[in-house]
């Protein structure tokens, strides 16, 4: 039975990966460093959530504010965002 994908209205405007990337952050790396778990970084794969700390973590290590990397985009009732 397949899960169905749940519509959040919080969503990246960025690729998460390729920006750590251009600031020098391999995957390797951020895992050896411990920067942030393999799993956090599945997440940022599959546009998951992550907790507050992650975030944080994250716009640390890019230089930025939440902002830069979210967005609130509106749900319709039937799961469709709102244009």
């Amino acid at each position: 039975m397949e899960k169905e994908a749940i519509a959040i209205p919080l969503q990246y405007k960025v690729d998460v990966l390729a920006a750590l990337k251009e600031k020098g952050y391999n995957t390797n790396k951020i895992r050896t460093d411990g920067l942030l778990s393999q799993s956090t970084l599945q997440k940022f794969r599959n546009k998951q959530g992550v907790s507050w700390e992650n975030l944080e973590t994250l716009c640390g290590l890019l230089e930025c504010q939440p902002a830069d990397l979210i967005e609130y985009v509106p749900v319709q009732e039937t799961g469709d965002e709102v244009p």
